[in-house]
């Protein structure tokens, strides 16, 4: 996994290079409408694909941050689960920032992609067919364990995930991207939650909450 500290995401170099190339074309045509559309598509990625610098902040050790821009939609506390406790979805769209970022200090143990469909998340099968990435992430150190599910909305584009299984990862370090799309965090029982429901989240940023010293297991 390579950081790209470029402005605008590498996931977006293609299609904004292509933009451009069909802005150039319908001017030397003299094709206005054209032009202004390619113009307006130009802007769109530079808009999506923005890769702003975050400021990493000194959070206490066993600190979790927001892997995601967007907005909390529900909190669920899970009855029936051995390994996770609670169940946190962030919602994403255009408006956010598409990067991924790690939530803590972390080896990845998991990471698998299922490309999908792109329906609508009204839609009752998005859940089902849509494309999405399953990833955990744990600490050997300390016992803790996350897992992180994306699952797409409606998206011209497909999810990017460029870390791999088994590497080491810092806290922040940006992992991937994804336009429009639901982000669900299990969280184990020995975490302490720190965000509610209508929190507006920046990756990286916002602290969802804590590890506590004592792993309570099933």
């Amino acid at each position: 996994m390579k950081n790209n500290l470029l402005p605008i995401a590498k996931e977006g170099w293609n299609y904004l290079a292509l933009s451009l190339l069909l802005m150039l074309i319908f001017t030397f045509l003299n094709l206005d409408f054209l032009q202004f559309f390619a113009f307006l598509a130009t802007l769109f990625f530079i808009f999506v694909f923005r890769n702003p610098e975050r400021q990493n902040l000194l959070y206490q050790e066993n600190s979790v941050v927001s892997p995601v821009d967007g907005t909390v939609v529900s909190i669920e506390e899970l009855d029936n689960e051995e390994d996770y406790a609670y169940k946190v979805e962030i919602d994403s769209s255009y408006l956010n920032v598409s990067l991924l970022r790690v939530p803590f200090a972390s080896t990845l143990d998991c990471v698998d992609l299922y490309r999908g469909t792109r329906l609508s998340h009204m839609n009752s099968l998005s859940k089902t067919l849509n494309e999405n990435a399953v990833l955990v992430f744990s600490n050997k150190n300390s016992n803790n364990k996350l897992k992180i599910t994306h699952l797409l909305k409606q998206s011209f584009k497909g999810i990017d995930v460029d870390a791999v299984k088994s590497q080491n990862l810092q806290q922040g370090a940006r992992y991937g991207l994804m336009i429009n799309g639901i982000t669900t965090l299990y969280l184990p029982h020995n975490f302490r939650l720190n965000v509610t429901v209508g929190a507006e989240l920046i990756a990286c940023e916002s602290l969802l909450g804590y590890f506590t010293s004592e792993n309570k297991e099933k």
